[in-house]
């Protein structure tokens, strides 16, 4: 098959298109003919190079795919795939919290991805699409909405008519969270770095929106909510907004993060937190339970999940560098 890996870490320029081994699909497993497959910036951090953390080498990423069953599964059947990898077997498996699972992976972590012609993965990763969805917003949805539904309704426990501040909303998982929160009936306020951004983000159903590079955020938060705050901070970035996240809550409010893209090193003034009695929420991927209901809802019509632009598998590295440009509005996608 035809595949893009990496053999060493560095630049976009380590990225090589090449014929690699086919994958052979094991007992419980199924082979996909990959179509599409969306960039996340987990793909970034893998090809530069993780801290303490050793990925197999050649690497194939990409943790968002869709395509067609070719083998150990209902042959030509359409699907897109669960991004968590888990045993199946123990408590928390078996519990329904899958992504607790203790060998809890992403697809295109520590096992090879979908930007390749074919991938494997567990029968119970497949979920099935209905023709009317094509396969690039089928890759565009699975690891964005997901993260995001996890985010506000298991962590943050979102509830209607509350408010809910998406910090870089014309990324993957911002993009999500404006839509999945304004169909929860709450008020969301989002950010961005550009007009046509902010417009866009606008389209998708928030209420509000805040330039974060020409205003301050948490002031134009306060100024939006009559100086309450919002109940809700959805983030991804980390220590770059960290104090404007924390600045921006109500009394009471939720803080959640799932991510770390400015930095991991964040101050935190524990007055402030116990004071204001302040929730700080971890959120990681999300169970597969919770994609299927997302699914729902997007096989209906009601999220859409928002695509910059696609490149051919061939050109992953121009994807790459579109990607860490942080130009794009919503996902950038990969197609075979």
């Amino acid at each position: 098959m035809k595949a893009v890996r990496f053999h060493q870490h560095g630049g976009v320029d380590v990225l090589r298109f090449e014929v690699a081994p086919d994958p052979a699909a094991g007992e419980g497993e199924a082979l996909v003919r990959v179509r599409a497959c969306a960039l996340n910036h987990l793909d970034l951090w893998q090809r530069r190079g993780l801290d303490r953390v050793e990925i197999p080498l050649p690497h194939i990423s990409g943790a968002d795919v869709a395509g067609e069953v070719v083998a150990g599964g209902p042959s030509g059947q359409r699907v897109m795939l669960q991004p968590g990898l888990s045993c199946g077997r123990c408590r928390d498996c078996l519990g329904g919290r899958d992504n607790f699972c203790p060998s809890y992976d992403v697809l295109g972590y520590q096992s090879d991805g979908g930007y390749a012609e074919l991938v494997k993965v567990p029968l119970r990763n497949l979920v099935p699409i209905p023709e009317h969805v094509d396969f690039v917003r089928a890759a565009a949805f699975p690891l964005t909405f997901l993260t995001a539904w996890h985010m506000l309704f298991d962590r943050a426990r979102l509830a209607a008519g509350e408010t809910v501040l998406v910090m870089a909303g014309g990324s993957g998982v911002g993009q999500a969270a404006i839509q999945v929160a304004a169909l929860a009936g709450a008020r969301v306020i989002a950010t961005a770095g550009s007009d046509a951004k902010l417009e866009r983000a606008s389209a998708l159903g928030a209420a509000a929106v805040i330039d974060h590079y020409k205003q301050d955020v948490a002031a134009e938060v306060r100024r939006l909510t009559d100086r309450r705050g919002v109940d809700v901070v959805i983030e991804h970035i980390g220590q770059a907004v960290w104090d404007t996240c924390v600045r921006s809550l109500v009394r009471g409010g939720r803080l959640v993060t799932c991510g770390a893209t400015s930095g991991p090193k964040v101050g935190l003034d524990l007055r402030v937190v116990f004071a204001r009695q302040i929730e700080l929420l971890g959120s990681y991927v999300g169970r597969k339970s919770e994609l299927i209901d997302a699914a729902k809802l997007f096989f209906a019509g009601r999220l859409t999940p928002a695509v910059d632009r696609t490149f051919p598998l061939a050109e992953a590295a121009a994807a790459h560098r579109h990607l860490e440009a942080s130009a794009q509005f919503g996902k950038i996608v990969l197609v075979c």
